[in-house]
């Protein structure tokens, strides 16, 4: 359709609110219309009602049309679109009865009373098709009454009204039944586009609202482990578990803090961003959950959330895909930075923390130990507690095994990875 001009835009969203649903914004739409195309078409039958040199006033016709322009200019003013409704329908109504009744019977006047069929039908589109019943019924009442008294006082009113001649007549009856058709053809149609682009913006709504919903999901597993997430999303209840066979791998930068000096934010933010980004990389390749970086430090766990017995065979995989990357991809490494690795694997508690900024963490002496003999390793060591090496020394190499106090645990034994025993073995 071509653009409106602003006037008649205007006019189109007259009294439209913001609030309004789109069914009221379509009924409002269409009652302005119909208003419009009545008052232009009772315009033009009186225009050419006059050109023919009519026998009888046209008075009525002419106030008819003034109604309906008042009505609509104080519906402007005040906004109460059920008053300006059932006035506007009233006057579809009553009017052309009115105006039938002074000019005679339904044949003098040409079948005028036609013109009253547009209230029914516009109440099934401005106000429903329940509603619309009581005024087809008044419809039907009206033309009954007007064909009782056309009958039965016929000779005396055929007596006492001034004769219009046939030709007059029959023109008139033909201009009445186009031009009722069409406004009902308009309008039908006019609600049909309306109700066509309610639905094309209810479908673009719905399409952008299933975008947001994708951006949130994938910010939500950004955060969370997919099943956690769908606990999150479908209960209030806070979430807990308790692990008996999960692996549990730090990963922190040697020297960070004293490298880090001598750049800027931008610069330290980048730097991280690259090498961890990379981390995250291997952590989805190898079906591990990364759980959290803690400043310079990096964590990922497996077995959880998944039935996978070699969540440690996993983690010692990952582990040396991590050394190897630093040593080789200096464009991840521009800083040619070392990183300290340890594993520990047993029982832990995980669970959802906060309510707002909410992160998915592991608790537990696996944890801590993990965490302490990461800290107690050397640059590009990867070492494991006793309970992981129990678990990968048919398939991995190490160096000789290694006594070390950990803080609040005193002694322990560690084993230093050295890779797959399928690369290290001799002939």
């Amino acid at each position: 359709m071509p653009p409106e001009n602003g006037f008649l835009a205007a006019l189109r969203n007259a009294g439209i609110g913001p609030g309004d649903s789109e069914e009221l914004r379509i009924k409002k739409s269409l009652l302005i219309f119909a208003t419009g195309l009545i008052s232009f078409a009772s315009m033009l039958w009186l225009f050419i009602y006059w050109q023919l040199g009519p026998q009888v006033s046209s008075t009525i016709p002419f106030l008819f049309q003034l109604l309906l322009v008042g009505n609509l200019v104080i519906y402007l003013r005040t906004l109460n679109f059920e008053v300006f409704r059932l006035l506007q329908l009233a006057l579809f109504l009553f009017m052309p009865f009115v105006a039938q009744w002074s000019m005679g019977n339904f044949i003098t006047a040409s079948g005028l009373s036609l013109w009253a069929l547009l209230a029914p039908v516009g109440a099934i589109l401005f106000i429903g098709a329940r509603e619309s019943a009581a005024w087809f019924v008044a419809y039907l009442f009206l033309t009954a009454l007007s064909g009782f008294f056309d009958y039965y006082l016929a000779d005396s009113l055929a007596a006492s009204q001034k004769r219009i001649p046939t030709q007059t007549s029959v023109f008139f009856f033909a201009l009445n039944f186009a031009a009722v058709s069409t406004i009902v053809y308009l309008l039908l149609r006019y609600s049909a586009m309306e109700k066509q682009k309610a639905q094309a913006r209810l479908e673009e709504a719905h399409r952008l609202l299933q975008i947001e919903q994708e951006r949130s999901e994938r910010l939500l597993l950004n955060i969370l482990p997919g099943p956690i997430a769908e606990r999150l999303k479908s209960s209030n209840q806070t979430i807990a578990d308790g692990f008996a066979d999960v692996s549990v791998m730090f990963a922190d930068i040697v020297n960070f803090t004293r490298v880090a000096e001598g750049l800027t934010p931008q610069q330290v933010f980048t730097m991280l961003n690259r090498i961890f980004s990379s981390f995250d990389e291997l952590a989805e390749k190898h079906g591990l959950e990364k759980i959290k970086t803690i400043g310079d430090a990096y964590m990922v766990a497996g077995g959880l959330n998944t039935d996978r017995p070699d969540h440690a065979e996993a983690l010692a995989d990952m582990a040396l895909e991590m050394r190897d990357l630093l040593h080789r991809d200096f464009n991840v490494n521009q800083m040619h930075l070392e990183v300290r690795i340890g594993i520990g694997s047993g029982p832990v508690v995980a669970g959802v923390v906060g309510k707002k900024k909410f992160i998915y963490d592991l608790w537990g002496d696996t944890v801590n130990i993990a965490s302490r003999i990461t800290s107690e390793g050397i640059p590009g060591g990867i070492q494991v507690d006793e309970r992981t090496w129990r678990r990968l020394a048919g398939r991995f190499a190490f160096e000789a095994p290694q006594t070390i106090r950990l803080k609040g645990k005193g002694e322990m034994v560690v084993h230093r990875l050295v890779g797959r025993r399928s690369a290290t073995a001799g002939p």
